[in-house]
């Protein structure tokens, strides 16, 4: 099965120890660490601090800055106890410069208040914010000096960890430096080569973990608040390093089997080429050129092909599908929707049929009679091109002699059902090649570390004649004004979209529900023709209102997000985005690639609920700025994080602990090499970076 969650890597057998070898750790702060995913001492290794609070020098409160983190010393010059909402305290305190600072508590008790007397001297630390009457600390951590204390500074930076709930953040400290007092000896921790870091000014595994969780006082802050200081590296590329060697193993393996060689003249791809009305672009000739050569080896090809939504994908897998059926062989397509396999058949038919190609339907619908007569042919060999959904990976279906596997939207499918078909090859000694497609545009970094058992393409242009969508963002205040608009564009013939994020009433959400949004859209536009489409239709509901929709009998269709990977309806030039601060990026341009199909102007309207969240914010500005899904792709992984980027659910993508693929995109170029050596020349050491950080949950189960 695929893998879900970060396993805890196996630094050293000691660090399998139980924690309750440490002290202070009874049976209740056991059961305590053991909720959150801790029970031997590695997981407090690399229970990693979140950040780090400077308490090795004091600043005059002159000398604050806003933001900055500070610790600061002085005397208590005034204290007042309001209650405006809520209970309230404010203490303000005066240091040797004459500079003023307030303090403020929300949650106080009655005693706390007792030792503010004026004239008291306070150590406290904090991020100072400005307030009424200048800079002031919200609930700072603070120190009670008597009048002739004068303690220690700190020697060394304070971490701050993730909480646990139940275990005070003073016990987390101490228990992780018992943890950190075991650590064993470099030899021990180290798996990779002596030498084999050199250049990359790393530090080993021992000293890393030592760097992040005791700083020392020089230490770069700004490198440890962002990640990127050289022991957050070093764990980050041996996590790095187990998950690319896992897949690049398993690349091995595959490419060990045999696949049938294609390499025909390609008659049939070049009168496929001379029906299309346009010729293909420069980015589609190159891909097809790629794919060309992968087929005509004796191993399995492994091609994730790339593209935005209209970049001209089916027109590549189509002439991939007849260098196949030229060498006769078979070819299936396996979709993730109904709707969406239908739209290729269409396609497929009216490219290939008048080749003399013969082209079978194999989804979930054909039952009884029809569903016999075309396993029958799909088991003979007299059907050439199977499309279907994922009835295609079930095991009664039997192919004659399947040589191209191709998959459209990769990331709704398990990695596990792509395997399926890998399976369905003739005989056991030869697989199918793959061609898996997705127009959910992938960062490259993204490519490079999760699919490293493929080769990336990219289709990075659109065909000519496609006009760029006009994308404004609209406040839901002005929804009135967008009705009519609508109004208007439904009686001069155009199609309109209007998109919900809910299908029901949630008190969870409050997003418009497209049951609601539907009934009041009827209301309000009595001329026009409203359609309704959401997930829970029964599909041949969905699949009515779709075709309808696409045949001009509505104007206008209010749906949930079951459209965004679906059918082309060249007439739509106007998408409505209710709530579109609820959805990912990838998702708005998904959705918004459905206008813009015709020669038309189209718009896009992203409709918001004040206030916006800064990410919200950020999100419509990056939807307004551009129509390019790899510049979106790009800000969308910065944003978000690659696990929910991908849809870590069906993807099976590695939850890492430590690396962050956003971040430590650089590292992936040396990871891409040390993988390479030591596949090479330690090959047992490979094994054993890979079982440390990944153990025995790698992501393809069979591969």
């Amino acid at each position: 099965m695929a893998r879900k969650a970060a396993v805890t890597p196996v630094l050293s057998p000691s660090g399998e120890a139980s924690l309750a070898m440490l002290a202070g750790v009874g049976p209740a702060v056991a059961a305590k660490l053991q909720a959150r995913g801790l029970a031997t001492l590695q997981d407090l290794w690399l229970h990693l601090p979140l950040r780090y609070e400077d308490r090795t020098r004091l600043t005059r409160i002159e000398d604050l800055r806003n933001g900055v983190p500070a610790q600061v010393e002085g005397r208590v010059v005034a204290v007042e106890r309001g209650m405006r909402y809520r209970p309230m305290l404010k203490v303000a305190v005066e240091d040797e410069g004459q500079g003023t600072l307030v303090l403020r508590f929300f949650h106080f008790r009655q005693q706390q208040v007792g030792q503010f007397a004026v004239g008291t001297r306070l150590r406290c630390f904090g991020t100072p914010k400005p307030g009424h009457l200048g800079l002031e600390i919200v609930h700072p951590s603070y120190q009670v000096l008597g009048r002739n204390d004068d303690p220690e500074l700190g020697d060394r930076l304070d971490p701050v960890y993730p909480t646990v709930e139940g275990v005070g953040p003073m016990t987390m400290r101490k228990l992780i430096g018992q943890a950190l007092d075991r650590l064993p000896e470099e030899s021990t921790l180290e798996l990779l080569p002596s030498g084999w870091l050199d250049g990359l000014g790393l530090p080993s595994l021992r000293s890393a973990l030592l760097t992040v969780h005791r700083p020392p006082p020089d230490a770069d802050l700004a490198a440890l608040a962002a990640g990127t200081h050289p022991a957050q590296r070093r764990l980050a590329m041996e996590e790095l390093l187990a998950h690319h060697l896992s897949l690049r193993r398993q690349r091995i393996a595959l490419q060990a089997h045999h696949a049938p060689p294609l390499a025909g003249p390609g008659k049939l791809a070049k009168a496929l080429l001379k029906q299309q009305p346009f010729a293909l672009t420069g980015a589609q000739a190159r891909v097809f050129k790629q794919i060309r050569e992968d087929l005509a080896r004796p191993s399995p090809m492994l091609r994730l092909v790339q593209g935005d939504v209209g970049s001209g994908k089916t027109v590549v897998a189509a002439l991939a599908a007849m260098l196949a059926v030229e060498q006769g062989k078979q070819v299936a397509l396996a979709a993730p929707t109904e709707l969406l396999a239908e739209q290729h058949l269409n396609n497929l038919r009216g490219w290939l049929e008048p080749l003399g190609v013969r082209i079978a339907w194999l989804a979930g619908k054909v039952t009884g009679k029809a569903r016999a007569k075309v396993m029958e042919q799909v088991a003979n060999g007299e059907a050439q091109v199977v499309v279907g959904t994922h009835a295609l990976m079930q095991e009664a279906v039997v192919f004659q002699d399947l040589a191209l596997a191709i998959v459209d939207e990769q990331h709704r499918f398990g990695v596990h059902q792509r395997l399926a078909l890998r399976d369905k090859g003739a005989g056991g000694n030869s697989v199918p090649h793959q061609l898996v497609m997705t127009a959910t545009p992938i960062p490259r970094t993204l490519a490079m570390s999760e699919y490293a058992d493929l080769d990336v393409s990219a289709i990075d242009e659109l065909p000519p004649g496609r006009t760029p969508v006009q994308t404004v963002a609209l406040n839901n205040d002005r929804r009135p004004e967008l009705i009519e608009r609508i109004a208007l564009a439904c009686q001069e013939g155009r199609q309109v979209y209007w998109v919900c994020t809910l299908i029901e009433e949630s008190e969870e959400l409050d997003a418009t529900p497209a049951q609601a949004t539907y009934e009041s859209l009827q209301a309000l536009l009595p001329g026009v023709r409203v359609g309704l489409v959401h997930g829970r239709l029964k599909a041949a509901e969905k699949l009515a209102t779709m075709v309808a929709f696409k045949a001009g009998e509505i104007d206008l269709l209010v749906a949930t997000t079951v459209i965004e990977v679906g059918v082309d309806v060249p007439t739509a030039s106007l998408m409505v985005l209710e709530n579109a601060e609820r959805l990912g990026l990838a998702q708005l341009h998904q959705l918004r690639g459905r206008v813009g199909r015709g020669s038309a102007v189209s718009r896009c309207v992203l409709l918001y609920q004040a206030p916006l969240s800064q990410m919200a914010r950020e999100r419509l500005q990056t939807m307004r700025e551009t129509n390019d899904g790899f510049v979106i792709a790009e800000k969308d992984l910065e944003l978000r994080g690659p696990g929910e980027l991908l849809g870590t659910r069906q993807t099976g993508l590695a939850g890492f602990r430590i690396a962050d693929l956003a971040r430590d995109a650089g590292l992936l170029p040396g990871v891409h090499e040390l993988a390479e050596r030591l596949l090479a020349q330690q090959p047992a050491l490979a094994d054993r970076v890979v079982q440390r950080w990944i153990g025995t949950a790698v992501r393809y189960a069979s591969a």
